[in-house]
């Protein structure tokens, strides 16, 4: 039994002294899919909440159907993903992640085309947008599965932190360079340049020359409604990712409920102004590229579990900050500061979650484990959002931040704090390449993209998915 150990498990429990050497150096066609990951984290995030903007400018939509189209695409997308997980666990990956990109890339294509020939209507929109995030989660589960294959343990800490390092990057230059397409070339330009990045995704993945490894055998006995929620079964199973679900509902669902409610703190109690609000989302974006960069080192240096739980409770401290921020540029000062500090943590955070949670689940579940948390993740954020927006309403938007600053540090308690042995590796040949899954919402949880406006907030993703 001891050889099934991961390599994960002994580096965790070395001195934070003793020497290590570096990861295997990862391969070319890990960079190739590295730079084809990050022209679609780019283009996601210059079409992040591209879909409301063009219902509110091209079909003058109210405020209450932009509201249904984020609901109507979570819902509707986390039911018909359900089944789809044991198909995706027993198919090879690559087709699947090609085929996920393909489809999202003609539901969001069909919208300036629609729009051209003056055909386009809400239901279309509602339609894009539920394919959209239901696509998401189907590349999410399997490219999560396909990166286990295809990376050394050792260094499936440092291409998490690539790919992390690309989407907080992409994320802070995508939403300005959105709306001056958006304002030169009209509300349906970052769609266009949304949907061409999936097909450039697509390409990608198809350039890829090592072998793919064989899918897990289905088991014949086991019927489709237990094939389905074998995921959550995992999960809740296994002591420390049962912690680590508890941990992201909670933490990502506070600080995903606290964005609509900072921008009303700090344009109307704080009297900040939209450029200065521009500003406190996107330099904190700094935050998260250094601390994905710092990922990689430290758990070397550390090991992973020592990195998890100190990034894990760090990043909680700095909510708190937000709420006692006073109006004018003091005030702007401190909530930059502090979402900074979040970040930073969030993107060290990030990698090493997907490292534990890859460590501690097999190759017979892993896609379904992928799937289960991020449709457990578009359920159950809605819920915050709504009871965070009440207790906005009823007491105002400081009292309602400080409240969600107390769940974040909550949120702690529930970190894998008990060591758990990690699931025994079905095959030991190392791989060359990797592809990630696309950032669970969260360390901060990105919200599919162009699905609602809040999503443009850099303050909804910080909950790990991947």
């Amino acid at each position: 039994m001891g050889l099934n150990r991961t390599i994960a498990s002994a580096r965790a429990h070395r001195s934070p002294t003793a020497s290590s050497p570096s990861p295997p150096q990862l391969s070319g066609d890990f960079h190739r899919l590295w730079g084809a990951y990050s022209v679609s984290q780019a283009g996601s995030a210059v079409g992040a909440g591209a879909l409301p903007l063009v219902a509110i400018m091209l079909l003058d939509s109210s405020a209450l159907q932009i509201s249904l189209l984020a609901v109507i695409s979570g819902l509707a997308a986390a039911v018909i993903v359900l089944p789809l997980g044991p198909w995706v666990e027993f198919r090879r990956k690559r087709p699947v992640m090609i085929g996920a990109d393909l489809l999202r890339f003609a539901a969001l294509a069909s919208v300036p085309i629609a729009a051209a020939l003056s055909a386009l209507t809400y239901e279309q929109l509602c339609v894009v947008a539920v394919v959209q995030t239901a696509g998401t989660i189907v590349f999410s589960a399997a490219s999560g599965a396909h990166l286990k294959h295809l990376v050394t343990v050792d260094q499936r800490v440092t291409a998490n932190s690539r790919f992390e390092t690309s989407q907080w990057t992409a994320n802070s230059l995508g939403s300005p360079i959105g709306g001056v397409l958006v304002s030169w070339l009209g509300a349906t330009a970052s769609i266009t340049v949304d949907a061409a990045s999936f097909l450039v995704s697509a390409l990608g993945i198809r350039r890829l020359r090592s072998p793919e490894p064989p899918p897990p055998a289905r088991q014949s006995a086991s019927s489709r409604g237990r094939e389905a929620i074998e995921g959550w079964r995992h999960i809740l199973h296994h002591p420390g990712l049962r912690a680590l679900f508890v941990n992201a509902i909670i933490f990502g669902g506070a600080i995903t409920a606290s964005t609509p409610i900072i921008a009303v703190f700090m344009l109307r109690d704080l009297h900040l102004t939209p450029w200065q609000y521009g500003l406190a989302l996107g330099l904190p974006c700094l935050g998260g590229i250094l601390g994905s960069l710092t990922a990689g080192p430290l758990t070397t240096r550390y090991g992973l579990r020592r990195v998890l739980l100190t990034t894990g409770v760090a990043r909680t401290l700095w909510m708190g900050l937000i709420p006692l921020a006073p109006p004018g540029t003091p005030g702007l000062i401190i909530i930059t500061l502090a979402d900074t500090l979040l970040l930073f943590m969030a993107g060290t955070f990030n990698p090493t979650f997907a490292a534990y949670r890859m460590n501690h689940t097999s190759e017979h579940c892993l896609s379904r484990v992928l799937t289960a948390w991020s449709i457990t993740s578009k359920l159950t954020q809605p819920i915050f959002i709504a009871a965070a927006g009440i207790l906005a309403a009823a007491t105002g938007p400081r009292t309602a931040l400080t409240a969600t600053a107390a769940l974040t540090l909550t949120s702690a308690v529930f970190l894998p704090w008990k060591t758990a042995r990690p699931t025994p590796r079905r095959q030991s040949r190392p791989a060359n390449v990797a592809h990630p899954a696309p950032h669970p919402g969260s360390p901060r949880n990105r919200l599919p993209n162009a699905v609602t406006a809040t999503a443009t907030s850099t303050r909804g993703r910080t909950q790990n998915e991947r």
